[in-house]
């Protein structure tokens, strides 16, 4: 069973992110004074009196929004709503009790939810603002007076909410779950992909790019196993990242790369790999993760003998830098090879977390030196000594020798090679270190 979840839901701009990221204890939530900023669920742990728990950030809810972006926000926070255990409903004391206060208050006693109250904004000390006492009248018991910004009663607020959590004993973490950053271009169908695979509306979904600004995270467990599915926001072009929010909004998707176990690296069927895609997987490969290459929208591609076929040359073409990744075709919309996507990503990740042995690696290193002798110079030749691997996520080598000025990289590259041959290591990248006698550790 998951940990108790704590929903922050509240109208726009009232300080619900500000809130989330002083209970998170780092800046996760995109803090803008535009409301509307928040869209999607945005997920962290948090630890109170010895407890655990997960709180959750949401797009605010507009009670009579009309376009599609707002009425998607108010749909992602009933889904949270529906998902909580405690419900934090944030007001602030600038506006007072507005009309949409009102309203958010009444979907709230009508939920069944226990729902803690807060009074934001509430930043000096001393005498209580009597405009404090008006949100008695939203029928919610006591509220609580809160900064988020200095944190002040943020204590008293966690104190009532952990009082409404289940027993300690209903509850059990679940650390072994595989994250999955699913990384990508714009409008690529990545919030699509984890719709499909939840069967919920988790992640606004719409045709304008951009509409994911945050990393969101979704837990998720199936026959194939536990997960942790992180949605990000495209990445674009960095002369096109031109405000504040998207620059926040690529932050996000290079942290949620650095957090993944496994990278799902999605590409459009009908564009091919374009240079955007390139350094999107360059981020991927740099960081070490482990990666699948999604194909998506392969619904909407002509096709005939051997489509599929030209289709991953060139995309092994193009990004010949990670020829290591399996690429899979799919169609988000269909759910057309979907499924596969938890046996790559299982297998990948075992392979990333893979350890060879000394000795069956020195074996390899052996076979090698044997077919194809090392290189020399100016009559000196490359002497290898031994080779052990230091780490996992990725596989990381150490090669000893007499000289790293005649191990070329030519002849790193076919050692990497001989090393996958022999033990697979499909899907991630492999790290080596060349040390000479005489280095200090």
């Amino acid at each position: 069973m998951s940990r108790p979840l704590v929903a922050i839901v509240g109208r726009p701009n009232v300080g619900k992110s500000m809130l989330f990221n002083r209970l998170a204890g780092r800046r996760l939530s995109i803090v803008e004074d535009t409301p509307g900023v928040t869209r999607d669920r945005l997920y962290a742990e948090c630890e109170w009196n010895g407890r655990r728990f997960d709180i959750v950030d949401t797009g605010g809810i507009e009670p009579t929004a009309d376009s599609e972006i707002l009425m998607f926000m108010r749909e992602q926070a009933l889904l949270a709503i529906d998902a909580a255990d405690v419900i934090v409903l944030v007001t602030e004391i600038g506006t007072g009790v507005t009309a949409a206060d009102k309203t958010v208050a009444d979907m709230l006693k009508r939920s069944g939810k226990p729902v803690v109250l807060v009074v934001n904004k509430m930043d000096s000390t001393g005498d209580v603002d009597p405009g404090f006492y008006e949100f008695y009248s939203l029928g919610l018991g006591d509220p609580i007076s809160v900064s988020a910004v200095h944190g002040h009663g943020t204590g008293d607020m966690l104190d009532e909410c952990v009082a409404h959590f289940p027993p300690e004993s209903e509850f059990e973490d679940d650390p072994d779950r595989i994250r999955v950053a699913v990384i990508g271009k714009p409008n690529v169908g990545k919030s699509s992909l984890i719709n499909l695979i939840l069967g919920e509306k988790r992640v606004i979904v719409s045709n304008v790019a951009g509409t994911t600004r945050d990393a969101v995270d979704t837990y998720f467990e199936n026959k194939y196993g536990k997960y942790v599915f992180i949605d990000t926001a495209g990445i674009r072009r960095r002369s096109k990242v031109d405000d504040r929010i998207e620059k926040f909004s690529v932050m996000r998707a290079k942290l949620a790369i650095d957090r993944a176990d496994v990278c799902l690296i999605m590409i459009d069927a009908r564009e091919g790999v374009t240079e955007q895609d390139t350094k999107i997987a360059g981020l991927a490969h740099e960081a070490g993760k482990a990666s699948v290459i999604v194909v998506n929208k392969w619904d909407l591609v002509e096709k005939d003998t051997g489509t599929m076929d030209k289709m991953r040359r060139d995309v092994m073409r193009d990004l010949a830098f990670m020829s290591y990744a399996p690429v899979l075709f799919i169609s988000a919309l269909t759910g057309q090879r979907a499924e596969r996507i938890f046996e790559l990503v299982n297998y990948v990740n075992d392979q990333s977390s893979m350890r060879i042995t000394t000795g069956m690696l020195n074996d390899v290193l052996a076979d090698a030196q044997a077919r194809q002798q090392p290189p020399t110079d100016k009559g000196r030749r490359l002497k290898i000594y031994y080779m052990t691997q230091t780490g996992i996520r990725p596989p990381n080598f150490v090669i000893f020798c007499n000289s790293r000025e005649l191990f070329h990289f030519s002849y790193q590259r076919y050692i990497e090679n001989q090393i996958r041959a022999a033990f697979g290591l499909e899907g991630t990248p492999i790290r080596i270190v060349i040390r000479q006698k005489g280095d200090k550790e």
